[in-house]
C-alpha cells in the first residue's frame, strides 16, 4: 500500500464460519478498527458482512505516517517487542517501503486483535481471516464512484436487505448523517455533489465487475 494512494480492500473468513455472529461482534470490530486504522489511512467507505468485509481507504501522507510510527515507538515500553513494533526503528528514516509495510501491519494487528477476542468468546482456536487481505488500487474517477456504490450495495446484492440504508454495518448512513468520526463523510458527499445525488446514484444498478482486488 503506497503513500497517498487509494485502495479497495477485501478480506473473508478463513473457512465456513462467520466473522460476525451478532451485533456485539460488529460493534467490537469497529471499535478496534478505530484504534488501529485511522492513524495510517483515511476511511472513505466500508461494509461489514457476516463472512467478509470491504473497505475503501486512502493511505496517509509520508509525514503523517512518520509522525505516528515515531510516536508509537517513543511511547512503547519495550521497543524490541516483535508483536507490535517490528520495523518501527526505521520510522523516522526516508524509507517509504518501510512505512508501507508498517501500514499493512496495522491491519494485521486489527485482524489479530479481533480474532483473539472472537476466539475467546466462542471458545475456538486458530485463524479467523484468510491469510492475506486483498487490495486493488483505485486510479480512475469512475471506478472510485462505482466502488463506493458497490460497497454500500453489497448487503442488497447478497439478499440481506432491500436498500443500502437498511444495513446498519456500512458507511452509507454514516456518510448521509455526516456525524461519524471514522469516515470522511463530507468528502464523499462533495464527491457526488450533494446528498441527493449520493442517494440517487445508489439507486442505480450496481456494476458488479468493479470488484477485483488482488492479494497483498
Amino acid at each position: 500500500m503506497e503513500i497517498g494512494k487509494t485502495y479497495h480492500l477485501y478480506t473473508h473468513v478463513n473457512g465456513s464460519e462467520n466473522l460476525f455472529r451478532n451485533e456485539d461482534n460488529y460493534r467490537y470490530f469497529l471499535k478496534r478498527y478505530e484504534e488501529f486504522i485511522p492513524p495510517v489511512v483515511d476511511t472513505l467507505a466500508y461494509c461489514l458482512m457476516p463472512n467478509h468485509l470491504h473497505l475503501l481507504v486512502r493511505v496517509k501522507s509520508e509525514a503523517e505516517l512518520k509522525e505516528f510510527f515515531k510516536s508509537k515507538l517513543e511511547k512503547a515500553k519495550d521497543p524490541k517487542d516483535p508483536k507490535d513494533l517490528t520495523g518501527l526503528s526505521g520510522a523516522d528514516k526516508q524509507d517509504l517501503s518501510g512505512l508501507e509495510r508498517l501500514t499493512i501491519l496495522q491491519f494485521s494487528h486489527l485482524f489479530n486483535a479481533y480474532t483473539k477476542a472472537y476466539n475467546k468468546v466462542y471458545n475456538r482456536r486458530g485463524s479467523l481471516f484468510i491469510r492475506a487481505f486483498k487490495r486493488k488500487e483505485i486510479t480512475d474517477d469512475d471506478y472510485f464512484t462505482n466502488i463506493i456504490h458497490y460497497i454500500h450495495a453489497n448487503p442488497v446484492h447478497h439478499g440481506f436487505v432491500q436498500k443500502p440504508d437498511d444495513w446498519q454495518w456500512s458507511s452509507y448512513n454514516d456518510i448521509l448523517q455526516e456525524t461519524s468520526q471514522l469516515v470522511k463523510s463530507t468528502e464523499i458527499i462533495n464527491w457526488f455533489g450533494n446528498k441527493d445525488r449520493f442517494i440517487s446514484f445508489h439507486k442505480k444498478p450496481v456494476d458488479l465487475h468493479v470488484n477485483h482486488p488482488n492479494q497483498v
